[in-house]
């Protein structure tokens, strides 16, 4: 375990072993309030995020080391990428980046001394992808599961069916034609009826991505029928990455409904961080 660009190169056991030493953690934090004393992360940043930079930087100082954030709009967005990557990783242990492009994460990949994290680029986002299946097993188990994504097949989509592949949990997605996701889902549709159908827990995202605010108005049009309310949920969990847009993708009484899990899966993002962090560094 080098890095994580994406969980295409980890077995279905390495990823339960990182939501595993996760729920450890989250349910004995005590026992690892030192174990990175004297390391450092650095919070490479190109998108801003409130979970995301938090969850990092508090994790960090739960297991007793630091994180030093970055945000690349103030500092030298112009520099060379690979360069500046073999500097930072002189000066820290570990680098979680936060960006556009997912060619920027496999650049300072094979620039870095130290590991790379994806913190989310265009293309996945695995560690948000191991929040949302730590909370799952802590809600609904590991066996007979089926999840249905519902919107804009996007990086948390695809970051959900690698995940699910991985652990052999089936996954159906609900896009519009032209908002495929990238990989394959067991069932793919255009129906969020047909989706839901046999599914456990029904998962959704913001219809516009930071970054892709041009395409809002076309988006809009194309995921109008793709909200998840309450006819659609019926009893099964409700799941979203968050920030929502409440009206939008999800009614308010899905997501502050008794079935909703989101704020659960916001906190475990600072769990399972912990664990990939002690396992890339390979302190547990």
């Amino acid at each position: 375990m080098n890095h994580l660009p994406n969980l295409n190169g980890f077995s279905g056991k390495e990823i339960m072993e990182i939501i595993e030493l996760g729920m450890k953690v989250k349910k004995s934090p005590k026992k690892y309030e030192s174990k990175l004393k004297g390391k450092t992360l650095a919070l490479w940043f190109e998108k801003p995020s409130l979970r995301t930079r938090v969850s990092f930087e508090a994790g960090m100082a739960q297991l007793g080391g630091s994180a030093i954030y970055l945000d690349i709009s103030t500092t030298h967005s112009k520099a060379n990428i690979k360069d500046e990557t073999k500097c930072l990783s002189s000066y820290v242990d570990i680098i979680a980046a936060r960006v556009f492009s997912q060619g920027t994460i496999e650049k300072m990949q094979s620039a870095s001394k130290v590991p790379v994290i994806n913190a989310l680029s265009d293309k996945y986002h695995p560690c948000q992808a191991l929040a949302d299946m730590m909370t799952i097993f802590e809600n609904a188990g590991n066996k007979g599961m089926t999840i249905a994504y519902v919107g804009d097949g996007n990086n948390v989509c695809n970051s959900l069916i690698e995940i699910s592949k991985k652990l052999n949990i089936k996954i159906n997605a609900a896009t519009p034609k032209g908002m495929k996701p990238l990989l394959k889902p067991d069932l793919w549709t255009t129906d969020p009826k047909e989706a839901v159908k046999d599914a456990n827990i029904v998962y959704t995202d913001t219809w516009v991505s930071m970054g892709d605010e041009k395409k809002a108005k076309e988006n809009m049009k194309k995921l109008k029928s793709y909200q998840v309310n309450k006819s659609l949920l019926g009893s099964r969990y409700f799941m979203h990455c968050l920030p929502a847009v409440r009206g939008q993708e999800v009614t308010d009484e899905v997501i502050d409904s008794k079935r909703s899990l989101v704020f659960q899966q916001a906190e475990n993002r600072l769990h399972v961080q912990k664990a990939v962090i002690l396992k890339l560094l390979n302190i547990v």
